[in-house]
Parts: C-alpha cells; structure tokens; sequence
C-alpha cells in the first residue's frame, strides 16, 4: 500500500502515531514518544482534558465559523502553534523543513528550536508564515544574545525563550535503548536500526546530523558532541533579571514557556514579556507536575488581562483546543502529533495532522454552538 493510501486511511492523531511507530526503529520511536521517569504526567496532559466537559448551545446558525485570530502580533487561520521540537531530522530527512513549510500553507505559527538539525536561517527562507523560535539563557550568555540578533535579521515574528529545562528530565526509554542525549551505540541498538531499513537508508543517504544553530560555538562537527555542550551550558542559576534582559534585547513579541504556577505567569507580566505558555515540556522534564488544561483556568484568571496565554501539551483532539479557548488560552500548541506525521510520511504528513485538528476544531465548535474562536466562553464549560 502507497504512503498516500496510508495516509488516507489516519482519520486522528492516534493512527498517525501507529503509523510513525511502524517506520521508525523503536529506539527513535521511543525518543519521540516517550517522557520523564514513569511517563504519568505525559499521559495526563491528554486524559485530563476529559476531566472539562461541555455544555453546547444548539439552534444557532453554526454553517460558518470563524477560526482566525491573532497571536504573538500575527494573524493565523486557527488558533494552532506548531511547538519548537528540537532534531527533527532525527524522524524524516526533510525534518523541521517539512513542518515549517506544512505550517506556512497551514497558515499558522510555525516554532523553532536552539536544538533543531536545520538552520534558522534556511527556516526563514523556505517558510512564508509567521515564524518565532525558541532559546534558553545559556551559561554562554553571548550566544544567547547571538541567537536573538541572528532572528532578527532572518525575520522572525516572535521568541520563545523555555525556562523549564534548568537540567534535562530522566528520560528512562532513552537510558535502556541507549538512543538519546547523547546516544550510546550497543548491538542492540544497531539491530533496532536494521530492522528499519528504509529509514535507515534515508539516515545514512542524508548524512551525518547536526546543530548548526550553535555548531560554531560547541566547536564540534559531530550531534553527539553537540548534545553534550547544550546539556553543560543549561543554567541552573537563570533569575528573571536574565529574562528581563532578552526580551529588551529582543524588542518584540516575546513568549515563556513552562509556566505552571499563577504566581510564575504573574512573574512573566512584570517582566514584560507578551505572552505565556502554560507547559509542562510534554511530560518530559518533571515527572508528578500538573497539567497544562488543569493550571490554565488560574493562569487565565491572573494574566489573561494584560498577555496572552497559551496552552502546550496534551493536545490530540480539535475539541481540546476548543476546551483549552473556553478555559482561557489564545491558542494551543502542538508537538508530538504533527512530529507522528512528519514520521511517517514527511511534509504530507505534517499537513494531515494539522488538516485533522483544524476538521476536528471547526466541527467541535458547529457542535457546541460556537461561531468564533475569539468569542468562545468559559460559560460552555460544565460547572464553571
């Protein structure tokens, strides 16, 4: 059966997801799929959307609803983010090319990582929609301050700085394949690869990855080498006096990412940052935090006034971006499930999984009585 066919048969995200787990080795599957210690929190972020219920509204004329809105100062089709996701060439060779030109006729945010196996400015020329890219505040404060100069001259929309990763989360599917940051070469994982030839083939044909946004600075030709210098230059010691200073640096729509508390998105107010993004890294970092669809009613409540808020994690479903609207968020971001298309079919499959959550978003909101993403009412939601 061709890819196309395939393809035609995915009617959600989950069917994606198998078919990405059937052409990806295991070890690199797992990669993508799996999260921090006992994976609890990376499979709440999607459950607990089942926990907000809706009440629809019928005999309203729902033949045409609107998804446009406007974030980070940029207009997009649908209230989507395709979330920074770092070595996307890992998955398919054509790797966050694909997603970004995906996004761009998607007519949405397309995010890119400090981490990403493609350069920013090789992004900027291939993708025409609105683009922000994400950074942490590194050890090396001037390559931090290099990367924002580097998107402004590129033409980037916004920026993303994550502040949720002081060290990296223990990943335990990545300690036992031995397939991760960075990899350990075992027999085993060697014949994982094989039993995948064709991505395998696709791997070696496309060459040897790497980071070229921080290339230079780590000194290193090879991924390996490259993964171990991002690890050493994580801050532990980043205060919101460093934060303060990249977004003046940066001068314009400017998000923070891993926010869980009132508190902290307060903290992201004063600073003056436009915009943050309730996440918990996807379940990837701390094992036991809450989810994102659970700290965002408070979040909303206390920022929702004076900066955007969007939610990041759990998002399989366009009736959970619905969910995420009426409980406060601008728009939602994605990550997992435009990397299972992008797995297993490339830059179509990309498009696919934004295709279904944009058909699944518009028949959720014709079914709840909604005509506008702007005017979606916390007052939908069962017992608010």
């Amino acid at each position: 059966m061709s890819m196309t066919a395939h393809l035609a048969r995915c009617h959600n995200i989950d069917d994606l997801r198998v078919l990405a787990r059937c052409r990806l080795p295991r070890p690199v599957f797992d990669f993508l799929d799996g999260a921090a210690e006992s994976e609890r929190t990376a499979r709440q972020n999607t459950v607990a959307f089942d926990d907000t219920v809706l009440v629809p509204r019928f005999l309203i004329d729902v033949s045409s609803v609107k998804t446009a809105t406007r974030v980070l100062g940029q207009d997009i089709e649908w209230p989507l983010v395709c979330s920074p996701t770092g070595g996307s060439r890992i998955f398919h060779p054509d790797g966050e090319l694909a997603v970004a030109r995906a996004a761009g006729r998607a007519r949405i945010f397309y995010g890119l990582s400090t981490t990403a196996t493609v350069s920013l400015e090789d992004i900027a020329a291939v993708a025409p929609g609105p683009k922000l890219f994400q950074l942490y505040i590194f050890k090396d404060r001037d390559m931090t301050r290099e990367l924002i100069d580097r998107c402004k001259q590129a033409g980037y929309s916004a920026m993303c700085l994550t502040v949720d990763v002081p060290v990296v989360g223990k990943r335990e599917r990545d300690l036992r394949s031995g397939f991760g940051v960075p990899t350990k070469w075992s027999a085993p994982l060697v014949a994982s690869f094989a039993r995948r030839p064709l991505w395998s083939l696709a791997y070696l044909r496309n060459g040897a990855l790497t980071m070229p946004n921080v290339a230079h600075r780590a000194g290193a030709d090879s991924l390996p080498a490259q993964t171990r210098y991002i690890g050493q230059q994580l801050d532990p010691s980043v205060s919101w006096r460093d934060v303060r200073e990249m977004i003046e640096r940066w001068g314009g729509p400017f998000a923070i990412k891993g926010v869980l508390s009132a508190d902290d998105a307060r903290r992201v107010a004063d600073v003056g940052a436009s915009a943050v993004i309730v996440s918990n890294h996807g379940g990837r970092q701390l094992d036991g935090a809450m989810t994102p669809i659970d700290a965002l009613p408070a979040i909303a409540a206390a920022v929702g006034q004076h900066i955007e808020v969007l939610l990041d994690g759990g998002v399989r479903r366009g009736v959970h971006v619905l969910k995420a609207l009426a409980r406060g968020a601008k728009a939602c971001s994605i990550g997992r499930p435009y990397l299972y298309g992008l797995s297993a079919a490339g830059e179509p499959g990309v498009a696919k999984a934004l295709r279904i959550l944009h058909t699944e978003l518009i028949r959720a909101m014709q079914l709840a009585g909604c005509t506008d993403v702007r005017d979606i009412a916390p007052d939908i939601i069962a017992g608010n």
